[in-house]
């Protein structure tokens, strides 16, 4: 069974390029998509424990992933959310960690890296 994901993501060449990504080499199925925080909230309430990975953006057209990520600490023991985003910093790590992130990926460098983290999920 695929993994479930929430991707929260405003950049559309970007959103365009990793969908297949991940679902082709991640065995995985985007079910949602906002572009901003308010968006992304509101997938959330509506979608509740339908989903087993957020993966999203620091930066929003509208917003701050940061807030998406405290938004998710509510979540379900199994479900996972990640920060993807151009500005991994170490100071940005730690407060995604801080603020519930299971996961931080560097978009320019770190894809694999969210990938096999995504596959782990699938298990065998």
């Amino acid at each position: 069974m695929p993994v479930t994901v929430f991707l929260v993501e405003d950049n559309k060449v970007i959103r365009d390029n990793l969908i297949p990504t991940l679902e082709s080499l991640a065995a995985a199925r985007v079910e949602g998509i906002a572009e901003t925080e308010e968006d992304a909230m509101a997938w959330l309430d509506s979608h509740d424990r339908h989903w087993d990975v957020a993966v999203v953006d620091l930066f929003l057209r509208e917003g701050s992933g940061l807030n998406v990520v405290d938004r998710c600490r509510a979540r379900a023991p199994n479900q996972r959310v990640v920060i993807f985003s151009n500005y991994a910093t170490e100071e940005i790590r730690c407060r995604a960690l801080q603020h519930g992130a299971d996961a931080v990926f560097d978009k320019s460098t770190e894809i694999d890296s969210l990938l096999d983290f995504l596959a782990q999920l699938k298990g065998p």
